[in-house]
């Protein structure tokens, strides 16, 4: 059996719905439009006094209103992680125009994942055990602290009793969680996945731990200019937060309901570099591998490829190492092919990043529009790929891949591509 032939015969996943919280908005209308304008989403930390700090900056989410979304008793139970995962969650079946029943309940599941889950509530409550001693240990803390959490609360608030489970990859749990999803629907075992990941741990040991890696930026009397991938003058990454969700469907489903339909995933790709705790190998020889893996599974060949939305953090050797592995696969071609990283506005949201910028790919396959890395501004000879320097780019493009990599060497790639009825 050929490639070609063995795609038609599994099922194809497509998207049907989106959802975000991030540091540019609260949902994705509002977040795309500052993406395509160039807008920072950086200020300076208001989550805790970071006077002592070095990094004093962060992407944070501003103006989330969990109680009026969901109750203050329901909130006293809730990560602020798992906060960010349930409202996206609900935009995109909302957005997906999905009404969830009796009659297909069973076929919807959920795998929503963090990179590191609900820091907050462990922080907060092993403060309170010391303080206050271990009877005054919140009774909801363990299921507040584990990252499966938010898959948990999606499916009380939704109803849905399909498949629900959680991926940490680090940095790499969004995009590698859409992934899984697809493969979940591939195999039959659901005809809807509500997918993604959430982050939310902007707070001090979080911030001092990264601090003390120097992984992230101390450019601090600039925030807006802070996060500045594949720049010369990169300093680390800025951290962010919040949530991508996105509605996978089996095309038979979505045509069944008459679902609008907003892409199709068509390749997955995931590895480990298996080289560093923290560090990319030099010459990204994982990430290409990977980069392959997801070509391979759509059938596709790099030249098909018309953008790639980069992991793209600002660290030195992130970005020399992914534009290394692009040049490895991608050969002649990789200068052509357009390359940005979303990061340079948004932060960094670790765990929530893939499900993010995987909305935004859908978004560039609806608008036309490749979104800018803003801040470029001094090349870097290790670095020379075309970046889209600091403004948008009208271009139509049939398929988009979207890179996540992630401490332990965890990578995961995703292809998405406009819907062809074929």
């Amino acid at each position: 059996m050929s490639n070609n032939e063995e795609l038609y015969r599994r099922h194809r996943v497509v998207i049907t719905g989106l959802g975000c919280i991030s540091p540019l908005g609260l949902d994705v209308p509002t977040t795309w439009a500052n993406i395509v304008t160039g807008k920072s989403g950086v200020g300076l930390i208001t989550h805790f006094d970071a006077s002592d700090f070095k990094t004093k900056i962060a992407a944070e989410v501003k103006g989330f209103d969990g109680v009026a979304l969901f109750g203050t008793r329901e909130v006293r139970r809730l990560d602020r992680f798992c906060q960010f995962a349930m409202a996206a969650a609900r935009q995109a079946v909302e957005d997906a125009g999905l009404v969830i029943n009796d009659n297909n309940r069973d076929r919807i599941g959920v795998l929503v994942g963090s990179g590191i889950g609900g820091m907050n509530t462990f922080y907060e409550q092993i403060n309170v055990y010391f303080d206050r001693g271990p009877t005054r240990v919140s009774p909801f803390v363990i299921n507040m602290m584990i990252p499966d959490s938010a898959g948990g609360a999606i499916a009380i608030d939704l109803g849905v009793h399909g498949p629900n489970y959680a991926i940490t990859a680090a940095c790499a749990t969004g995009a590698y969680s859409i992934g899984e999803a697809v493969e979940t629907i591939r195999r039959g075992q659901a005809d809807v996945m509500l997918a993604g990941g959430s982050e939310a741990v902007i707070m001090p040991i979080t911030v001092a731990g990264l601090n003390v890696m120097t992984a992230i930026s101390t450019r601090n009397d600039d925030p807006e200019r802070a996060s500045r991938p594949f720049d010369a003058t990169r300093d680390g990454f800025v951290m962010g937060e919040g949530a991508g969700v996105l509605v996978l469907e089996s095309l038979e489903n979505a045509q069944m309901r008459g679902a609008r339909i907003l892409a199709e995933v068509t390749g997955f790709g995931a590895n480990n570099d298996a080289f560093h705790i923290t560090a990319p190998p030099e010459r990204g020889e994982g990430s290409a591998a990977c980069m392959v893996l997801a070509l391979k599974d759509a059938g596709l060949a790099p030249a098909d490829i018309g953008y790639i939305n980069a992991h793209g953090t600002a660290t030195i050797l992130n970005d020399k190492s992914e534009t290394a592995a692009i040049k490895t696969v991608f050969g002649e071609q990789a200068y052509s092919v357009p390359v940005s990283s979303t990061k340079s506005m948004i932060g960094h949201q670790l765990g929530a990043a893939g499900a993010v910028e995987a909305a935004f790919c859908v978004k560039i396959l609806q608008d036309n529009i490749l979104p800018p890395t803003i801040n470029y501004h001094t090349p870097d000879p290790l670095c020379d790929l075309d970046y889209i320097p600091n403004t948008a780019r009208p271009a139509t493009v049939q398929h988009v891949m979207t890179n996540s990599f992630g401490f332990g060497g965890h990578n995961a790639t995703l292809i998405i591509s406009r819907f062809d009825r074929y």
